[in-house]
């Protein structure tokens, strides 16, 4: 039906255009007399129509390689548009727009000039130069007027706090591949602490599925062990769970797209990897490192306290013994070889932090009673 009325309206230009170049021509020419017979008012109309109905017939013929063509075209503009991200359409065409009445006003006193053709061609590149500009400054500086937006956001809201309190925005939680297969983080949203519904991009469930049909058993069993996390976050807890079919294709790393998606849906990034929680800091996209809260809910312990431990193997140092606590917090005891397989009281002596955990190291209650 639509191909039908696209025919139809192409041979209607067809008729228009034939018929307008046939006038201007009789028109500009001047043309009074051809072959030695005088042109009439009635044989210009009839020449007008003549090359209208031939115009019509050319466009009628046409019009299917018009419209194959036309679809192609469409069709490659959209899949083109389609892996552009949809924040850079709108601020390119704020950018157009921009642009364009730029050049509307800078048009408007050049038709004092009253040189017609200079005038619209000056125009023509005013229009098509600031146009040009208008998108690529617009999409160039996309994070500079994002950020401004976000400014005035804030701004207003700030205003909007001295009158009234504003409802709490619940930022979605993005999650990576690593704290799913970790798995730790279903006991987390078991317990309430985890707010707002967990993300989970197409790419990171490919990711996970490839894990899980690997060769190597070991990698088998951790993609497997993260699809059950997954089950089970969605089927046996309240939380939300969303998969969004959001990809990069311009993006092969999916840390850098699991970084987009967070930028994009405003969001935090959880995981467990190390290197993925730099390059985030570096784009400045917020993230919830499962470790460093593993850390942080460790219970304190200060030097000069005591507590039982069971000492279990020799530590690096000479007479060094190794302990651990319940949550996994190594404890090494400064002459404690000799009490391997015993349990015994200790006193903390200090507390090291590291990127890895924390380490106490501490001196047998004896031997700290001995010394004083």
């Amino acid at each position: 039906m639509i191909r039908k009325i696209l025919v139809w309206i192409l041979t209607l230009l067809g008729i228009a255009l034939g018929s307008e170049t046939t006038y201007l021509l009789l028109k500009f020419l001047g043309v009074t007399h051809l072959f030695g017979y005088e042109i009439t008012d009635f044989k210009r109309l009839l020449a007008i129509a003549i090359s209208g109905i031939i115009g019509g017939i050319i466009f009628y013929l046409i019009s299917p390689w018009i419209i194959n063509r036309g679809s192609q075209s469409t069709h490659k503009v959209e899949k083109m548009l389609q892996k552009i991200p949809t924040n850079e359409i709108i601020i390119g065409s704020i950018g157009l727009i921009i642009g364009l009445v730029i050049a509307n006003l800078i048009s408007g006193p050049l038709k004092l000039l009253q040189i017609s053709w200079l005038t619209s061609i000056v125009s023509a590149i005013l229009y098509v130069l600031l146009g040009y500009l208008g998108i690529s400054i617009a999409t160039k500086k996309k994070d500079d007027l994002l950020n401004s937006f976000s400014f005035l956001k804030r701004v207003n809201i700030k205003d909007k706090d001295k009158t009234s309190k504003q409802e709490h925005k619940i930022q979605p939680k993005v999650l990576d591949t690593s704290v799913i297969i970790d798995g730790r983080i279903a006991d987390i949203v078991k317990t309430g602490f985890v707010e707002g519904p967990l993300i989970i991009p197409a790419f990171v469930l490919e990711e996970l599925r490839h894990i899980a049909d690997s060769s190597d058993g070991l990698k088998r069993n951790r993609g497997r062990r993260g699809l059950d996390i997954l089950n089970k976050i969605q089927n046996d807890m309240e939380i939300p769970v969303e998969i969004i079919e959001k990809d990069f294709e311009d993006v092969s790393e999916v840390d850098t797209k699991l970084l987009k998606v967070a930028q994009l849906l405003g969001g935090k990034v959880v995981t467990n990897d190390y290197n993925l929680n730099k390059v985030a800091e570096f784009q400045r996209v917020p993230v919830l490192n499962i470790n460093e809260l593993a850390n942080a809910v460790k219970p304190v312990v200060l030097p000069g306290e005591e507590m039982t431990v069971l000492v279990i193997k020799d530590g690096k140092e000479t007479g060094q013994g190794v302990a651990y606590l319940d949550d996994g917090t190594m404890i090494v005891v400064d002459g404690g070889r000799k009490f391997i397989g015993d349990t015994i009281t200790v006193v903390v002596t200090s507390v090291l932090q590291t990127a890895a955990g924390r380490m106490i190291f501490a001196k047998p209650k004896s031997a700290v009673d001995k010394v004083s």
